[in-house]
């Protein structure tokens, strides 16, 4: 009896033991662990995937003292302070039900020995920074670290566009969207599909081959506006980017017009169906249980792309940047997503800013903030231009001659001289002389040679600072 008393009695010490150390180590996280939750996302061709990859490659090896993100490093040390990032760790992939982001392999991509862009994102995908940062102040020497840890949430851009969706109906969606087909630049790609829908009675029975051809001819005119016109609001976004789920049914509709409530059979009304299936899809498997969660979000457009596209496409930009805008303030305070408030602050980041000459960023830059312009609705919101990986070099010019800088084009070995033209300060109003320039695609340069392994991070212009404004109310 003795022994089993003295057994049970240990046991009871065991247990006590451990839930006083399961209680400390709550303590000391709380105390000493921050968590942000940065989503990460961007328009067509804006370079996401290899932003991310920067970002990774940076920190880690800023949090081995390499010197990669130098306005950082200097907002650690304003006010006197001697703080700075001692390490920073990539953590495991863990348990988690996403796909994991795996950074060094996109890291090989760009620096193998045939270096290529890695392929566009197609699904949610995450990873996780954890920064040990010492903490400043006259009591700081006496305190341990704290711990900053930075999950990443990267996902389609072609998914944000369908945020406004989500207050739309069927009728609503259908009008804007045929009104912007008969106007060009889209009146030029959308002939097919524009011929199909005056073929149809609205009111007749449903038939699935037709709403199944129907579906086919408008997602063609998509993809067709994003590749050959270089256009961005693009709706719906899954329609491009499907994600795990595929081509399911409740995707298979298409605008049509229509006055009304559908008749009940009818083939607009199998379309209304579909629409709210899809929408409601989108606010349950994605936007409640992810945007109540972030507390950063970063918006990546390829503006300068837009602008050497001609007033088509810029145009087209713009609007998709002021539509996400918009509804990034109304859902602010949604009864839909009560959790969106958390939402701190916004980056919206004009991409590939190497392609533009030193003398020519600042335009580029403020060019940008007008693009973008419009209200916050209190939150904290900035506009940068930044490239997450520069591939260009300035070029020497004489007097008079434009600015230039030099890449190496894929699938080339010599560098070739690359001048953007003149990049205005503010958007050019419809119809003015600097939109009958000849249109031209950006060219798609070589990534410079780098570490495959990260140790030295990754040539950037910008990315410090954005990471020092986005991070610094947590550092």
């Amino acid at each position: 009896m003795a022994a089993n008393g003295l057994g049970l009695g240990n046991l009871g010490l065991d247990w006590i033991g451990n839930g006083l150390t399961r209680l400390t180590d709550e303590a000391e996280r709380l105390l000493n662990e921050t968590t942000l939750r940065v989503a990460i996302t961007g328009l067509s061709r804006s370079g996401k995937t290899v932003f991310i990859t920067s970002l990774i490659a940076n920190m880690l090896a800023m949090g081995r003292g390499r010197d990669t993100l130098p306005a950082l490093s200097r907002m650690m040390r304003e006010g006197g302070e001697e703080r700075r990032i001692r390490s920073v760790r990539l953590e495991p992939a863990g348990t988690q039900a996403l796909d994991w982001f795996d950074a060094a392999d996109k890291l090989r991509d760009l620096a193998g020995a045939s270096p290529h862009w890695p392929p566009r994102t197609s699904d949610l995908a995450s990873a996780s920074l954890t920064l040990t940062v010492e903490r400043g102040g006259t009591f700081g020497t006496w305190l341990p670290p704290r711990r900053v840890r930075l999950e990443l949430l990267d996902y389609p851009g072609e998914w944000l566009l369908d945020l406004p969706l989500l207050d739309q109906g069927h009728a609503e969606w259908s009008a804007a969207t045929l009104d912007l087909l008969r106007r060009p630049p889209r009146a030029a790609i959308a002939g097919d599909f524009l011929h199909f829908l005056n073929s149809l009675d609205a009111n007749a029975p449903a038939e699935e081959a037709v709403a199944r051809r129907g579906f086919m001819l408008y997602r063609e005119m998509l993809t067709a506006a994003r590749d050959r016109l270089g256009l961005r609001w693009l709706q719906p976004g899954r329609f491009l980017v499907p994600g795990p789920k595929g081509d399911s049914p409740m995707m298979w509709f298409f605008p049509l017009p229509g006055q009304g409530s559908p008749s009940p059979g009818s083939l607009r009304e199998l379309l209304a169906r579909r629409f709210d299936a899809y929408r409601d899809d989108m606010r349950e498997s994605y936007f409640d249980p992810w945007f109540a969660r972030f507390d950063r979000q970063v918006v990546l457009v390829d503006a300068l792309g837009a602008l050497c596209a001609g007033e088509g496409a810029f145009e087209d930009a713009r609007h998709a940047v002021e539509q996400i805008a918009r509804a990034y303030d109304a859902r602010s305070r949604s009864r839909w997503l009560p959790g969106f408030s958390t939402l701190k602050r916004v980056a919206f980041v004009a991409s590939k800013a190497d392609y533009a000459p030193d003398v020519q960023r600042p335009a580029f830059e403020d060019l940008f903030r007008a693009m973008v312009g419009g209200g916050d609705g209190g939150r904290m919101v900035n506009h940068l231009a930044v490239s997450a990986l520069r591939c260009t070099e300035e070029g020497e010019t004489r007097p008079g001659e434009p600015p230039v800088v030099y890449g190496v084009p894929m699938g080339e070995q010599r560098r070739r001289p690359f001048r953007p033209g003149h990049i205005p300060s503010v958007p050019p109003p419809p119809g003015d002389p600097f939109w009958r320039r000849p249109y031209f695609e950006l060219p798609v340069f070589r990534p410079p040679v780098i570490d495959p392994d990260g140790r030295e991070g990754m040539p950037q212009i910008g990315m410090d600072r954005l990471l020092a404004w986005l991070l610094e109310d947590a550092l």
